[in-house]
């Protein structure tokens, strides 16, 4: 069952070292990411979830101790999803809380693809996942074991809810970390120029975070979060499936634009 959830946005430039002469300017969004994830830890899950946006050849499940990088944005710096000493031993796994239940994750790609389901030998995370090992690492994680889940993009809504609802029967108490970006295009400058569009689809994803509206992150509309470039559409879906019946309260930490693209940080619990 759903205990609590963390919601935080995932660009590189959240990474100090990344955003080199940048960095104070997402301060503010660090400090609410570290409040958030205080707030899974006061929770004592049995399992941590992370859930972010994956290409196709990073979608799928990526286990406790699975490698990132942040060699391709050029910075000598290297991350793991959780630490590699605490991965569950043989008999059990971070999939099943310690447990020994095993179960999928109920993810698919858009044209059914089982594939989304498993991750290969030596595969590293997608830079939603490092971003967020980044943030576990920087609080020392300890509270439970980690399980990582890369969600492709074009994922249909139905698959999101189901996803979410099966990570959410996983373990007595599952906590999840959600990553995601709003928009990017907020500004003429932003990545993806200026959309009319951006700002009010912004707008109703925060108050459905600030709410714990699972209605409103049901009724996303996939097409226009790829038009706009939101790519936390599909792990928001996931945090609807999996919230369903748990009657967490919620609030939202952080809402800002930087750079022309929505970043959101929320807690639920």
């Amino acid at each position: 069952m759903l205990v609590a959830a963390a919601v935080c946005p995932c660009p590189p430039l959240l990474v100090p070292e990344v955003a080199a002469g940048a960095a104070p300017e997402l301060d503010a969004a660090r400090a609410a990411c570290a409040d958030a994830l205080g707030v899974l830890a006061a929770a004592r899950p049995d399992l941590l979830v992370v859930v972010g946006p994956a290409g196709a050849d990073t979608r799928g499940r990526h286990p406790q101790g699975t490698p990132g990088s942040f060699r391709g944005f050029g910075v000598d710096l290297d991350v793991t999803l959780g630490t590699v000493e605490n991965v569950v031993p043989n008999g059990a796994s971070a999939e099943d809380g310690g447990t020994g239940r095993t179960g999928g994750t109920g993810v698919t790609g858009a044209n059914g693809d089982d594939r989304a389901l498993t991750s290969g030998p030596g595969r590293a995370l997608p830079p939603s996942l490092a971003v967020a090992g980044w943030l576990l690492a920087r609080v020392g994680w300890a509270a439970a074991p980690v399980d990582g889940l890369g969600v492709e993009e074009t994922t249909e809504t139905a698959r999101c809810l189901q996803a979410g609802r099966d990570i959410a029967g996983r373990a007595r108490r599952v906590a999840l970390l959600v990553m995601g970006d709003a928009s990017a295009c907020r500004t003429l400058k932003a990545p993806g120029y200026l959309d009319d569009r951006a700002a009010p689809f912004d707008a109703a994803v925060a108050r459905a975070l600030r709410d714990a509206d699972l209605a409103a992150l049901r009724a996303l509309d996939a097409p226009l979060a790829r038009e706009l470039k939101a790519a936390g559409r599909a792990p928001w879906q996931v945090l609807a499936g999996a919230a369903e019946g748990a009657d967490l309260t919620s609030g939202l930490l952080y809402e800002d634009a930087p750079y022309g693209v929505g970043y959101l940080v929320a807690s639920w619990s």
